[in-house]
């Protein structure tokens, strides 16, 4: 394996540990970049190492919550993505801390050191008057960098899937505990999933090839699917019969507020509102070009990814030939 060349560009990829963050570090490092993994626990990183070549990935600490550590990451670096994002608060991390001031320290710190590079990683649905904290922050955390950094991209993907997700793999490791899968709301929210590879490949695009910055891009995958259609696939995929159990938002949001004291609770208010609400692109993101289209994707189907990860869920795992229901 060659030893990276150090002139090289840097880039700084905050939240390079996580589940996206794995998928943009494999973009950049195709693409001869290197890269600075930033996170909080940068022993967690080691599984990033194999996705480039020698000394091409460095992990290194950094909390958003923290100025200096901030600085210290991208000071000498050509370009700055920051994908950090909590669905559900924790101690001190909390959606302000981390989306709306976290945000701002990340663009304020690339001003700072001259970097006019930044792609910053929101969400669909980010709005400041949202009754949703994460929704709300997430705007927050959109605003502050535009007014950091005027030129810089900001992507709104939807639900994000792939082999390391958190939502497929979640309900379909459900799926081999429970006879019963809860839809909230019915299953009738609309989502948009989009491949963790093409979100990936588009930040690096941000980056590399020349995007015009200063805008917001809607990022998609081909389909749009209600809750119940994605649960049923997996079913599908994996064998497996289970019944889907319909509890109303307001009952939902009941039993939320009941568990969300727990560790790890699997479900909080929050959630309940972002599912109310929906991931789709918008109309108007579609009529003005800011899709994945505009970075020259073409998007990835659920279908084409699901079996290969999906497979782990059959009763029988990759041995399953039959498929047999259980």
């Amino acid at each position: 394996m060659p030893l990276v060349r150090e002139d090289k560009p840097i880039v700084t990829i905050f939240g390079a540990s996580g589940f996206l963050g794995r998928h943009v570090v494999r973009a950049f490092a195709k693409r001869d970049w290197r890269i600075r993994a930033a996170c909080r626990r940068p022993d967690l990183a080691a599984h990033l190492q194999p996705l480039g070549g020698l000394g091409q990935i460095m992990p290194m600490q950094a909390n958003l919550r923290y100025r200096a550590s901030v600085d210290r990451a991208v000071s000498g670096a050509d370009a700055v993505v920051n994908l950090v994002g909590i669905l559900s608060a924790s101690g001190r991390q909390t959606h302000s801390a981390v989306q709306a001031f976290g945000a701002r320290a990340v663009a304020e710190a690339s001003a700072a050191a001259g970097i006019s590079r930044l792609v910053h990683v929101s969400a669909i649905g980010a709005d400041a008057a949202s009754p949703s904290v994460y929704a709300r922050t997430k705007a927050a955390g959109e605003a502050a960098v535009f007014d950091v950094v005027p030129d810089a991209v900001v992507l709104r993907p939807s639900v994000v899937f792939g082999p390391e997700d958190h939502f497929i793999n979640r309900f379909g490791e459900l799926s081999m505990m429970s006879p019963v899968l809860p839809l909230i709301g019915g299953g009738l929210t609309l989502l948009q999933p989009v491949f963790a590879g093409d979100v990936a490949e588009a930040i690096a695009c941000a980056v590399d090839d020349g995007i015009a910055g200063g805008r917001i891009y809607e990022l998609g995958g081909p389909e749009v699917l209600t809750f119940r259609a994605i649960i049923e696939r997996l079913l599908a995929e994996t064998g497996r019969r289970r019944h889907l159990l319909t509890i109303p938002f307001g009952l939902a949001s009941l039993l939320a507020r009941l568990t969300a004291w727990m560790p790890g609770a699997p479900l909080t208010p929050d959630q309940v509102e972002l599912l109310k609400a929906g991931s789709v692109v918008s109309a108007a993101a579609i009529g003005e070009g800011r899709t994945l289209e505009a970075f020259g994707i073409s998007p990835t189907s659920l279908a084409a990814v699901l079996p290969e990860y999906a497979v782990r869920f059959r009763p029988h795992g990759q041995y399953d030939r039959d498929n047999a229901t259980a």
